[in-house]
């Protein structure tokens, strides 16, 4: 499903997010933990308690439930009442910062799956640095057929996206490397047995059919209603993120209410049929637009495919390696790690703006993208203040021949007009730095006392504000 404007290009996939999954997750097991569903051991035996995992996983779907509904008034309400103006908080070298730290969430969250490594889930601050620690902690215990096949799924993939990019003008259309590693892993999987004769993990059991709708569990709603804003808010962010990442480079706009209104409607009604939070699908919108995908109808397909298999054929995909799903992520993530690129760039431009987007990265790699978006957001707003705060003023003179004012201190040839002073300062002016702005006119001699003020007939001011990376 998709929220952009039906004339706009179309290249974000609504659906699940891994690290919302993640945060989502942790919430569940929090409210929901192992030790409440404890069975007691007979008075006297030696055996241990028995955790009923039916009625513990029935209380952790309530919970995620409750979170969907939460989430989606949260969002549908700040779309109606405006909140999506936050959006032009989101620079671009911040969405840049941002949207790479999520990709390196999702890839780190992926690389149990390639290796066929069984870790601990980990959400919260640092739990890139623990997912990867326990990740290379185990490596020892990969299964090799299921590395051996997750890492030919990446070559193939790779070497047909290479394809694509080389031969896209003599190709009618791009080869679908992605439907070819599921169909082809599918069968390899199948014919050789590889989850009972390798132990390789495969998708198995897919319910069929379509839930009732049910009411949420409202007795949650206390429990719930911190993390419901948070996980709101990063669904928001990374809907809005990559809605501007594909709009910078498609040439279209993005309205952050629109955008908010949808996801809420998206969750909330979504609720009633048992589903959990969804946002802006990072790896599924990388995969619709690396395979062409640009308008309304790639994602009204997609959708017919997914209530397809659901309904009639979710059996087929049962024997699917979920290392090949890995390789697929894996693979389609490697284009927004090419976003580093934009370090050189920034440092050649505007240092300010590079150190945004290193701490929108930074802050959201280690912290988690609910606390670093928070924290770049603050960043961003604080280095406004500072560029207002060290503002550079001059005293302009014309160029004779040339229709140039410059800074007479500066240049020469500048030469000022006959009882005229320009005054220039590259910030505008408001009450957090109008001293600096008088101290200004008095260093500069614009500001003079009675007996100086006859040699002078006007007085030019002229506040030009600072431009950015973003201000084409």
């Amino acid at each position: 499903m998709s929220s952009r404007t039906p004339q706009d290009v179309s290249s974000d996939e609504m659906g699940t997010f891994a690290v919302i999954s993640l945060m989502i997750g942790g919430v569940a097991v929090r409210e929901a933990p192992d030790s409440m569903f404890q069975l007691l051991p007979v008075n006297g035996s030696n055996v241990s308690a028995i955790v009923d995992t039916d009625a513990r996983d029935a209380r952790r779907v309530q919970v995620a439930v409750m979170l969907t509904t939460l989430v989606g008034i949260i969002q549908f309400v700040f779309g109606l009442l405006r909140f999506g103006f936050v959006a032009i908080y989101l620079t671009e070298p911040l969405v840049r910062g941002f949207t790479t730290a999520a990709a390196v969430h999702v890839f780190i969250s992926q690389i149990k799956y390639l290796l066929g490594v069984k870790t601990q889930r980990f959400s919260g601050p640092l739990s890139v640095i623990y997912s990867a620690k326990a990740v290379f902690t185990d490596i020892t215990s990969s299964n090799v057929a299921t590395l051996l096949l997750g890492l030919a799924c990446v070559i193939v993939l790779y070497s047909i996206k290479d394809m694509n990019d080389r031969f896209k003008k003599k190709l009618p259309i791009p080869i679908p490397g992605e439907i070819i590693i599921v169909i082809v892993s599918t069968g390899v999987s199948y014919g050789l047995s590889l989850s009972a004769d390798y132990q390789v993990d495969i998708v198995g059991n897919i319910p069929t059919g379509l839930l009732p709708p049910a009411a949420p569990d409202f007795s949650l709603l206390p429990n719930l209603i911190t993390d419901s804003f948070a996980l709101a808010i990063v669904g928001f962010s990374m809907d809005i993120s990559l809605a501007k990442t594909f709009a910078l480079k498609h040439g279209y706009s993005v309205d952050g209410n629109q955008e908010l209104i949808a996801l809420g409607l998206c969750n909330f009604i979504s609720s009633f049929f048992q589903t959990f939070v969804v946002s802006c699908s990072m790896s599924r919108s990388l995969v619709q637009e690396s395979t062409g995908g640009k308008t309304q109808i790639a994602g009204l397909l997609a959708s017919l495919v997914v209530l397809l298999v659901v309904v009639a054929i979710g059996f087929v995909f049962q024997p699917l390696p979920q290392t090949a799903l890995a390789a697929i992520i894996m693979v389609n993530l490697l284009g927004m790690f090419k976003q580093f690129r934009d370090i050189p760039n920034l440092w050649r431009t505007t240092k300010i703006e590079l150190v945004i987007w290193l701490v929108a990265f930074v802050a959201s790699v280690l912290l988690g993208l609910d606390f670093g978006l928070l924290v770049a957001i603050v960043f961003a707003i604080l280095t406004v203040i500072y560029r207002t705060q060290s503002s550079k003023s001059a005293v302009l003179g014309y160029v004779p021949g040339t229709g140039l004012y410059c800074d007479v201190d500066e240049y020469e040839e500048a030469v000022e007009y006959e009882g005229i002073k320009i005054f220039h300062l590259n910030s505008s002016i408001y009450f957090a730095n109008s001293d600096l702005y008088v101290n200004s006119l008095k260093e500069k001699d614009v500001v003079c006392d009675a007996v100086d003020a006859e040699h002078y007939t006007s007085c030019t001011i002229d506040p030009i504000p600072q431009t950015s990376v973003c201000g084409t």
